[in-house]
């Protein structure tokens, strides 16, 4: 593991110098993308062929033909379709495929930073130009400088909206219950047992430079007669004090949640998103959709944990929850409630999580709503609607293009060949 990632390291820094030299050149002057056709995803509209004009950093025209200035650098992406850079709304950058708790217990903090930083690059590489990173898993504030850095231009990656440590209580969903007690192996999570102890944990994290929060509501999971139990972690009560002292300076809170009554809680408590939502009742789907609180599915790490388990009961046990919850994902998509896409990466691969949209079009969504979900909605629920998540005048140019049309073979995600973030192309 040392080597492999020692040497990633040493191919960023490499791609580092590489892109230095290019970044002033590529916001100094226009760059005109011109493509076989550009997907409109407000719309489901289908522009071709199609140009895009790019002018410090931010779209200035697009259309089948746009202003060529003087000077202006125009690339031929050929035969590709162009697109909104992708938004993956549940990642940890902070993890990578093995022994997820161990990974915390034997990696130091710098260590796991680099490895965070290797990832976000991966992720960028394969189209996602904005990401919500749902906690460190014990990594505290380190994603403040990993987002700082990229921001900075310091490192590759997507613009981030990021958490810090989730907030769990005392024995839960985090916790290191299966380690000898007597070790005192410290949670994944920052404890907080009651209101005023989830107020001050985000108190202390919006000071070190926390966007969000993110609160785990439910768990341990188990499958009773064909159907989700999960215990609750806070009460209703408890979560909408978390989400007023969210509202108080301007932010939001997310919740792991698979199964009732701690999605209702969550949802009455209004929080911005549900994350994984395996089973949810007719009243909490009714608020989602009235609330316009997000859906975020996660199946791309329910097929993976099915997929790697590590005996047959497990494996058995991983495919009947994601048997049940492609079920209820179809009668959520029926209620109406809205979906953002989240992969839930980092024990699987980063750069691979585009195989989220292959399975929301499996499970019932349109192509077109698959892609609104992973553009338009991602850009509402990290607080960047009118910034991102479409081509159009004004918004940052964040553009992917990919072979074919998506809209034809939602798979072409899974193969993203030009990446550009706020005009400069990482990839090409």
């Amino acid at each position: 593991m040392l080597k492999d990632w020692l040497k990633n390291w040493l191919k960023t820094c490499a791609l580092l110098l590489t892109l230095a030299g290019a970044l002033a050149a590529q916001t100094a002057r226009p760059i005109v993308l011109h493509a076989a056709r550009l997907i409109d995803v407000e719309t489901g509209r289908v522009i071709a062929p199609a140009e895009v004009l790019v002018r410090g950093g931010r779209i200035a025209e697009a259309g089948t033909s746009v202003t060529h200035p003087a000077g202006a650098e125009t690339l031929d992406l050929g035969g590709r379709t162009l697109l909104p850079g992708l938004i993956d709304a549940h990642v940890h950058l902070f993890l990578h495929p093995g022994a997820e708790d161990l990974q915390t217990v034997q990696e130091s903090v710098p260590q796991r930073t680099i490895i965070a930083l290797l990832a976000a690059k991966d992720d960028l590489m394969a189209g996602f130009t904005a990401e919500r990173d749902m906690g460190t898993e014990g990594a505290g504030s380190a994603d403040t400088a990993v987002r700082n850095a990229i921001d900075q231009g310091l490192f590759p990656g997507p613009r981030l909206r990021i958490s810090g440590n989730a907030i769990d209580l005392l024995g839960g969903h985090e916790d290191a219950i299966n380690f000898n007690p007597d070790q005192r192996v410290l949670s994944n999570a920052t404890y907080a047992n009651s209101a005023t102890q989830i107020v001050e944990a985000m108190r202390q994290q919006y000071k070190e430079g926390a966007d969000f929060t993110k609160i785990y509501e439910t768990g341990k999971d188990a499958l009773v007669d064909g159907r989700l139990s999960t215990p609750y972690q806070y009460t209703e009560e408890e979560l909408a004090a978390a989400v007023k002292e969210a509202a108080r300076v301007g932010k939001r809170v997310a919740v792991h949640a698979t199964g009732e009554p701690g999605t209702l809680y969550a949802a009455r408590a209004g929080v911005a998103s549900i994350d994984h939502a395996h089973q949810l009742s007719d009243e909490t789907m009714r608020l989602m959709k009235e609330r316009q609180i997000f859906a975020v599915p996660t199946f791309t790490i329910s097929e993976y944990f099915a997929d790697h388990a590590a005996t047959p009961a497990m494996e058995a046990y991983e495919r009947k929850m994601l048997d049940l919850h492609a079920q209820e994902f179809r009668k959520q998509l029926a209620a109406g409630v809205p979906m953002a896409v989240g992969s839930d990466v980092g024990p699987f691969p980063h750069g691979t999580q585009a195989r989220e949209f292959v399975l929301m079009v499996k499970y019932g969504m349109t192509p077109l709503a698959a892609l609104q979900a992973g553009t338009l909605n991602g850009a509402r629920l990290l607080g960047w609607q009118g910034q991102i998540g479409a081509v159009k005048a004004g918004y940052l140019a964040d553009i992917v293009a990919v072979e074919g049309n998506p809209l034809e073979d939602i798979a072409a995600l899974q193969k993203v060949t030009f990446v550009m973030k706020s005009g400069i192309v990482f990839r090409q």
